[in-house]
């Protein structure tokens, strides 16, 4: 017994020493087979892309799988031009709207860690023209005139992020929100020259709620003012704070708010379906769809960035990694637990819920599609998708840029095919 002490010694050492040594996965090119998928069977997504662009379902896509770390699938089918038969390469850079909003509320969230806020501190507490809030009681369409009632409780830092805080969405919400919103110059965000997202927020904090806070889950320009928020705190612009404190340490070096004029070239093009097909369409959302590259100050958090798949699969994994990617850690593991699970109760938002900037799948999400419960995601108004299942281990993205039918039969079609592939 005595002999074999020195032995059981060293082992111990040597296993805390592979654990010290040991590394989160960082994103490589790697067989199917090594990340426990079957390439036979994820040549059916090939044959699926395929099909979709010579039926004019699609225009063209970029896909992205990637497991453990391991990318398993990054392919671009179809084209850019369909007249002109440019095709679509995997680094072209797509304009990713609402998939902003993640990359906001990790932000949000770094600063939470360093004492900026408290979740529940009232939004008031900085900016002072969310004191006093009201909300939405009567509007008559004919004029846009309305009438309101007391908010019951100010609004809070977790209400923006769950976007049960009452603020609807200009240009996309209901005919009231569009109304009041178009009236005081609030928008969307994505085309906006003159003014300030500082002034704009100003003037979103003495509109009226569209409901109590916290009483409904309502998708609105919560993000946008978080990002206004991540400016106060910071004493950067969002833009410096993106590139600082995410883009540079992630290695994200194709993300913008403004896209550089070297890189125009890879914008892609916006297609719209009409009854001929598919058309490359220069506006939409009231908007020109060159807005990435018209030189902007003012950020909208909630969804002004472009962005490669490949960028934005590398802050998934970050993400996967409980916050940690390539010796950089934005967040600690258990801020990633907390925006990762349900933060709104019992509130309904269809078969899910939502976390900290993220929808979440529960065990009734889960029996109708093939995600594993936990997984999270989002997406963006352009057509593009992305969620990371922690349970498998996987960052899973797929992009288009175009409106369209069929595309919820394609995407419940995609998360078909990349599951069906697992084989291990």
């Amino acid at each position: 017994m005595k002999r074999t002490l020195p032995f059981i010694l060293v082992l111990f050492l040597f296993s805390c020493e592979e654990k010290k040594n040991q590394t989160t996965p960082v994103l490589k090119e790697s067989s199917p087979e090594s990340a426990g998928f079957s390439a036979q069977r994820l040549a059916r997504l090939d044959t699926a892309l395929n099909t979709w662009v010579k039926d004019g379902w699609i225009n063209g896509a970029v896909a992205l799988i990637a497991r453990d770390g391991k990318i398993v699938y990054y392919k671009a089918t179809g084209y850019n031009n369909l007249e002109t038969k440019e095709a679509l390469k995997r680094d072209d850079i797509f304009r990713i709207a609402s998939q902003t909003k993640a990359i906001t509320s990790v932000g949000v969230m770094m600063l939470y860690e360093e004492g900026k806020f408290l979740l529940e501190d009232p939004v008031s507490k900085f900016i002072p023209s969310f004191a006093n809030a009201t909300v939405l009681d009567k509007f008559n369409a004919k004029d846009t005139t309305y009438t309101t009632i007391p908010a019951k409780r100010p609004i809070t830092i977790r209400d923006l992020l769950t976007h049960t805080s009452g603020i609807g969405y200009a240009q996309i919400g209901s005919l009231a929100e569009n109304a009041i919103y178009a009236k005081n110059n609030i928008t969307a965000g994505l085309d906006v020259y003159e003014g300030t997202l500082e002034d704009a927020m100003n003037r979103l904090g003495s509109l009226p709620l569209i409901h109590q806070p916290g009483e409904k889950w309502t998708y609105g320009l919560n993000i946008d003012l978080l990002g206004r928020l991540i400016e106060i705190w910071s004493g950067l612009t969002l833009e410096d704070f993106f590139y600082q404190r995410i883009f540079q340490p992630l290695g994200m070096h194709d993300t913008y708010f403004n896209v550089p004029e070297e890189k125009a070239d890879r914008l892609v093009n916006f297609f719209m379906q009409d009854s001929t097909g598919l058309k490359i369409y220069k506006t939409a959302l009231g908007g020109d769809m060159n807005f990435p590259l018209r030189k902007k100050s003012y950020f909208s958090g909630g969804g002004g960035l472009s962005s490669t798949i490949y960028d934005y699969a590398l802050f998934l994994q970050m993400l996967l990694n409980n916050g940690e990617y390539n010796g950089h850690r934005l967040l600690s593991r258990n801020t990633v637990r907390m925006m990762t699970m349900n933060q709104i109760g019992d509130l309904s938002l269809g078969d899910n819920k939502f976390g900290l900037g993220f929808s979440i799948v529960t065990e009734k999400g889960s029996s109708m599609h093939p995600n594993q419960v936990g997984t999270y995601s989002w997406g963006g108004a352009f057509s593009t998708i992305y969620w990371v299942d922690p349970k498998e281990k996987m960052v899973v993205l797929f992009y288009r840029q175009m409106w369209g039918a069929h595309a919820d039969e394609i995407e419940g079609s995609y998360k078909a095919f990349v599951y069906q592939g697992l084989n291990d």
